[in-house]
């Protein structure tokens, strides 16, 4: 599956994309200081690239269609800067791992982006990723989403906020990151923002 939206194009992961993210875990790490930096040192460090290449063909053997849960994030000329994907959480805004004895529970799609290559920050792209990420998950029939991030990460707060996100949880004193104290902010998208974000913006 391909979907255009003006300067950035998502696809399905290709084989290719395993030596990016590979490089993404190794040398060009300068992501992981916005995304969840109190996981990403310790998973970082521990990455081992034989494994990881290793898991991710059979995973790309077990692709299926239906509805996609992260596509891959390139620009118009074919340049690979990252992913969107989206996971469920529950009511109390909590990662739901399994549905196994929760069927009958609300969950919400909880969508994020990293643009992995730093060169092409500053640009907009994430932005558009995220917004035709919302819109692919619209057209399935999907309006409560949510958005997660720590309030440190100013520029994702600033793209959540002008997609139409609100917060909705947050919680004081969430994690510390070089020396400081930052909150944990869930938002969720007030789909009419977003629709006049996308009239705004066309």
């Amino acid at each position: 599956m391909k979907i255009q939206y003006r300067n950035i194009i998502l696809r399905d992961r290709k084989e290719s994309d395993i030596d990016d993210e590979i490089r993404w875990k190794t040398t060009d790490t300068q992501w992981a200081l916005w995304d969840a930096p109190w996981e990403m040192e310790e998973e970082l460090a521990k990455f081992d690239p034989v494994s990881y290449r290793k898991e991710e063909l059979a995973g790309l053997a077990r692709q299926k269609e239906g509805f996609r849960w992260s596509f891959e994030v390139d620009t118009l000329d074919g340049h690979h800067i990252g992913r969107v994907s989206s996971y469920l959480v529950d009511q109390n805004y909590e990662w739901v791992s399994s549905l196994k004895g929760r069927e009958t529970e609300t969950f919400y799609h909880t969508l994020g982006v990293d643009i992995h290559e730093s060169c092409f920050w500053g640009k907009n792209l994430g932005t558009q990723a995220l917004t035709a990420f919302i819109q692919y998950h619209l057209e399935n029939g999907l309006s409560d989403l949510c958005l997660q991030t720590w309030s440190g990460n100013l520029r994702m707060v600033h793209v959540a906020e002008k997609l139409g996100f609100a917060v909705c949880d947050r919680e004081v004193g969430f994690r510390q990151v070089c020396g400081e104290t930052y909150d944990g902010l869930t938002f969720k998208l007030d789909e009419s923002a977003f629709q006049n974000f996308l009239a705004n913006n066309p």
